[in-house]
C-alpha cells in the first residue's frame, strides 16, 4: 500500500518537472500587467487597449502576437497562486532601471481608465517589493506617469 502511494507521488513529481516550461521575460511582464488590469475586477476597454499598446511597444510585437501573448498571460494570471515565479524571472533578467520602467508601465496601465483603484495600487506595491525596488524607486516609477 505504501509503495503505491509513494509511486503515485513520485509520478506527480515527474509529471510536474517535465510539464513546467520556463517563463520568458515577456510573459512574466505581461502576466504582471494582467494582474494589475484584473485587480479591480473590471475589464475596461481603455485598460485592454493600453495593455495591447504596452506589450506591442515594449517587446516589438505585432498586434496579433501581442494578443496571443496577452491571452496566454491572462490564463497564467488566473492560475497563479503568487507573483514569485514571474518576479523572479524579471529579477534575474532586468537591471534596476528596467525594473523601475516595468513598475512605471504597471502604473500607466492602472491609470488608463482614468482612476487608480486601491487594489491596483496594492498590487503594484507588492510587485515593486518583489522586484526588490526601494521605496524611492517605487515613487519615481509612480511619478513618471504624470510627467
Amino acid at each position: 500500500m505504501l509503495n503505491k502511494i509513494s509511486a503515485f507521488f513520485q509520478g506527480l513529481q515527474n509529471n510536474e518537472a517535465t510539464s513546467v516550461d520556463p517563463i520568458s521575460v515577456e510573459m512574466a511582464c505581461t502576466v504582471l500587467l494582467c494582474e494589475v488590469m484584473r485587480a479591480d475586477g473590471l475589464f475596461d476597454c481603455q485598460e485592454q487597449n493600453k495593455l495591447s499598446q504596452i506589450i506591442s511597444e515594449q517587446f516589438s510585437l505585432s498586434p496579433q502576437e501581442a494578443s496571443e501573448l496577452i491571452t496566454k498571460a491572462i490564463q497564467l494570471s488566473e492560475d497563479a497562486t503568487d507573483f514569485h515565479q514571474f518576479t523572479s524571472t524579471i529579477n534575474s533578467s532586468y537591471s534596476v532601471n528596467q525594473k523601475i520602467h516595468m513598475v512605471s508601465l504597471l502604473w500607466q496601465l492602472a491609470i488608463a481608465d482614468g482612476e487608480i483603484a486601491s487594489i491596483e495600487e496594492h498590487v503594484i506595491r507588492k510587485v515593486a517589493d518583489l522586484l526588490h525596488l526601494r521605496h524611492a524607486e517605487y515613487i519615481n516609477a509612480k511619478d513618471s506617469i504624470s510627467r
